[in-house]
């Protein structure tokens, strides 16, 4: 039981996210958790705080205006709450091909994945690092390692997140924090949905990995101090073969994955 120790984790209310604050709940952390809605919040609320007998402190915040990263650890911060544990799981993605599809909306998902994620570790980091410990936990992806025709925005974001993960671990792996980062692949969220994705091949035809399943894989791993969990035997195997394979080659297998199941 952590008792007094909070973990604050942004797009709690579905997918990954929410799984993650159920195994953090279950352990006795305490949450701030973080999303647009508050409806959601106050459910997801109710649901942990009364089965875990956890606090739970919902904060309502839309992350795609990255200015509201900083008002969220303001409001963090006024209240007197220590974060010992922020794990950056917001994120969304657009799919299409990058020439047909729309700028503001692409730029939109930049802020949401590069610059608030960005803020909230800046912020957070300084802090753990001031104490001398705490853990980040980010939500990269297998998309992280590879080209992504038909996410081009989104795999390129994913890109950024991993090296940051990978660059703060070792600027603070002598201060006492714990940075690691998560990837999974394609799972059963409503990330394709918001992508307006559900006609593309990986998710037509392929199997969608449970977010509880993901979940527990990025929490062992940031409660292990790892630098970073493939989650899924697949995954591992496909990040792998990227690593080997000219990058020609494997944007074309990504192709193949994920254009639509129509396509001639």
């Amino acid at each position: 039981m952590q008792n007094n120790q909070y973990a604050l984790i942004t797009g709690a209310t579905s997918g990954i996210g929410y799984e993650l604050a159920k195994l953090f709940a279950a352990d006795g952390w305490n949450l701030v958790i973080a999303a647009r809605s508050s409806k959601e919040l106050l459910a997801v609320k109710d649901e942990l705080g009364g089965h875990y007998k956890v606090d739970v402190i919902p904060i309502a915040k839309d992350l795609f205006v990255p200015e509201n990263a900083t008002a969220l650890y303001d409001e963090v911060a006024a209240k007197g709450i220590t974060i010992e544990v922020l794990v950056n799981d917001a994120g969304q993605g657009q799919y299409g091909e990058f020439i047909d599809t729309d700028l503001d909306r692409e730029l939109a998902i930049i802020r949401l994945n590069i610059e608030s994620l960005v803020a909230l570790t800046k912020h957070f980091l300084r802090d753990m690092v001031a104490r001398g410990h705490g853990k980040i936990l980010n939500l990269s992806s297998i998309a992280s390692k590879t080209p992504g025709p038909f996410q081009a925005v989104y795999h390129g974001t994913k890109a950024f997140v991993q090296s940051f993960s990978e660059t703060i671990r070792n600027e603070v792996k002598d201060k006492g924090v714990v940075v690691t980062a998560l990837l999974p692949g394609p799972t059963d969220t409503d990330f394709f949905n918001k992508a307006e994705m559900q006609h593309a091949k990986n998710v037509q035809e392929g199997k969608l990995a449970d977010p509880a399943d993901v979940a527990k894989d990025g929490y062992e791993a940031l409660m292990k101090g790892d630098d970073k969990i493939v989650s899924g035997l697949k995954n591992k195997i496909q990040v792998g073969m990227s690593n080997i394979l000219p990058d020609p080659v494997v944007a074309e297998q990504v192709r193949k994955q994920q254009e639509p199941v129509d396509k001639e």
